[in-house]
């Protein structure tokens, strides 16, 4: 069996591929990482930034340093969860496109959540991810 994931949006579910995750996807026996849900915190403790464009500047920063120190990248990204605090057409559209930037052209199996807060109360984006370690 290969190593690679596989993508998945049957005939019988909605075609998520055009909105840039996929319905399923199937990772091979073996590790895998479970990345906590990753906010507008960095490592050096600076303000939250303001807007939920630069937060989610920051999340993806923290979600590429996670893969990095596992060895992954996007392509190895199983599924992930993503949690705002106010959720609509223009939040979403404000975040997804940095998120599938980052995501460079993969489509993991994606959730989206609406919450009514986060883990402090400035946080609007939290994303958690499960990935396949590489072998």
């Amino acid at each position: 069996m290969s190593n690679a994931l596989i993508r998945m949006n049957p005939a019988t579910l909605p075609d998520a591929s055009k909105v840039g995750y996929s319905q399923i996807s199937i990772a091979n026996p073996g590790h895998l990482a479970f990345v906590s849900g990753q906010v507008a915190w960095d490592a050096a403790g600076s303000a939250v930034p303001a807007t939920l464009e630069a937060q989610t500047k920051q999340v993806v920063a923290n979600l590429s340093s996670a893969l990095l120190a596992i060895d992954a990248g996007p392509r190895d990204i199983v599924q992930m969860r993503i949690y705002m605090t106010e959720m609509n057409d223009e939040t979403i559209g404000i975040a997804m496109s940095q998120i599938t930037s980052f995501l460079n052209g993969e489509k993991p199996s994606l959730t989206g959540i609406g919450v009514a807060a986060l883990a402090g109360p400035d946080l609007q984006i939290e994303v958690e991810m499960v990935v396949r370690i590489p072998a």
